[in-house]
């Protein structure tokens, strides 16, 4: 969001239809629109800062210790607010996890975030950062994740699941090109629904996974709130299986 101001309206609108709907959780990130995604986001959430479980990332670039504090007091100012309740890595480059985790340390103590999490980490990342001083603290995994990039139940997932650790599914959709895909518009035929609340509902059917698709229209915030109540049945998710296979070794945790 933010990218083209024509938008800006739509996109607040988007956003506090949301609220509206009680879909409360709002995922942004410093690197969205060179942080214009977070002022957006302040516009939307002004005066109902108490309804949303607001979440931002920082760069990998800024995830030192003291990079870290600088750059979530930019994301605060930005969404005018004085705290996150959750701050993610964003991705994982070069900076020692160590240095992250003092940094998330220290806004926690300094209350300006509550909770502290990860993204676009595999397992090894996972392994490697529990066992550090501190990250075990770590709350959640946002990975890419739907019909099409599975890879992770093989073994991130289930990992996650032992440990409690939600897993925040991001592209659940796969930007829209799974719509067209045969199987996923006869389920949705079946239920009266479209193939995007299909591919939610196959997402958010999951103990521990959380879906955030972006809806920059107040009438596709709707729709995906509609998934939420599809029930698929087993035959629908033999069918989703045989579409899209579930992985049998191994795979790469992919990134968009």
């Amino acid at each position: 969001m933010a990218e083209d101001p024509r938008l800006h309206d739509q996109e607040v609108a988007a956003l506090r239809s949301g609220l509206d709907l009680g879909l409360t959780l709002i995922d942004t990130a410093e690197m969205y629109a060179d942080g214009g995604a977070e002022e957006l986001v302040g516009e939307a959430i002004a005066g109902r800062r108490k309804e949303v479980f607001l979440v931002s990332k920082v760069l990998p670039s800024h995830a030192t210790r003291s990079g870290t504090i600088v750059a979530c007091e930019r994301s605060l100012r930005r969404l005018a607010t004085d705290r996150l309740d959750l701050y993610l890595l964003h991705w994982r480059e070069t900076v020692p996890l160590e240095e992250t985790i003092a940094g998330f340390e220290s806004l926690l103590r300094s209350g300006k975030i509550r909770y502290w999490g990860v993204s676009n980490f595999d397992l090894s990342d996972m392994e490697e950062l529990v066992e550090l001083p501190g990250g075990d603290a770590v709350q959640t995994n946002q990975v890419l994740y739907n019909l099409t990039r599975r890879g992770i139940e093989y073994d991130l997932l289930p990992w996650c699941r032992e440990r409690g650790l939600p897993i925040m599914a991001y592209s659940p959709i796969e930007q829209g090109w799974l719509l067209g895909h045969s199987t996923l518009q006869l389920i949705a035929e079946q239920h009266g629904a479209t193939p995007a609340q299909i591919a939610l509902a196959w997402v958010l059917r999951q103990e521990g996974v959380i879906a955030i698709p972006r809806a920059s229209k107040p009438e596709h915030v709707q729709e995906n709130r509609a998934a939420l109540d599809i029930q698929l049945t087993q035959n629908d998710l033999y069918m989703l299986d045989q579409a899209f296979p579930p992985p049998d070794k191994k795979v790469p945790l992919e990134m968009l």
